[in-house]
């Protein structure tokens, strides 16, 4: 994504020289060989920001509701308890139609956490100041591969030897070559989730500021429900891949026909 000024890129600014004495420890971009610059810091910055973001709003949330006596009627307008409740409760329901609800419970933290954060992100993106942190492959690529070592994890927590066997094909006589297919599409999902993410983040935070810059009044209007369609759909899609890996990987091998 070609790069912009945000009110983070003035930020940092001022810590320029800190962090170009610390470049090293990013070292060149895997694709291109690129050496890094200190702006390279930003998408960063920009995660961590809305992570603790996220985890602020949540202990709001949390404090109201431990009293219990008042946590139990609903509030009859949008407020950030509302927000979290109708947004968790999609997501928790969008795992148990995938797996059981024993499951969906279990692996939850792992599928709303990821919903949040990206949603998070992503929602930046409706405002041409902001940094989007899932514009860049590091933060995407990063969240993806947490998601691919978790999955994995419960798959053999879940299943042992099963889910390693499981990748051999129902017969030892295919195993060969149905094993590195399947061992390739398994090492394909981190790449798919956060290439995807990557590139519509990318693509519709620059269409914005193309039309911003040329019609600065009109333009924004069908641009940014444009972009609040995509924001919504790109945290689905990654929410819905993340639950379907998690559903596959714990999977009990009586229950897989």
């Amino acid at each position: 994504m070609p790069e912009h000024s945000t009110w983070l890129t003035f930020v940092l600014a001022y810590m320029k020289d800190t962090l170009e004495a610390n470049l090293s420890l990013i070292g060149d971009s895997f694709i291109g060989r690129e050496s890094p610059a200190w702006t390279s810091f930003e998408p960063i910055a920009a995660a961590v920001l809305t992570a603790l973001a996220i985890v602020v709003m949540a202990l709001m949330v949390r404090a109201k509701l431990l009293d219990t006596e008042r946590a139990v009627i609903p509030e009859d307008r949008l407020t950030l308890r509302t927000f979290f409740e109708v947004f968790l409760e999609y997501f928790y329901d969008l795992a148990k139609s995938v797996m059981d609800e024993e499951r969906a419970k279990r692996y939850y933290p792992v599928i709303g956490t990821s919903a949040l954060f990206v949603f998070g992100c992503n929602v930046l993106a409706l405002l041409p100041i902001n940094p989007v942190a899932t514009s860049s492959l590091n933060v995407t690529l990063g969240c993806a591969l947490v998601v691919f070592v978790l999955f994995n994890a419960y798959g053999l927590m879940a299943n042992g030897w099963s889910y390693v066997k499981h990748l051999a094909g129902p017969s030892p006589f295919l195993a060969i070559l149905i094993f590195p297919i399947e061992l390739i599409s398994l090492c394909v999902r981190p790449i798919t989730l956060s290439v995807r993410l990557m590139l519509n983040m990318s693509v519709d935070h620059l269409i914005f500021l193309i039309f911003f810059g040329l019609f600065p009044l009109l333009a924004p209007v069908p641009v940014q429900l444009l972009g609040v369609v995509i924001v919504i759909v790109q945290t689905l899609v990654f929410a819905l891949l993340t639950t379907i890996y998690i559903g596959m990987a714990t999977e009990h091998e009586e229950h897989e026909h």
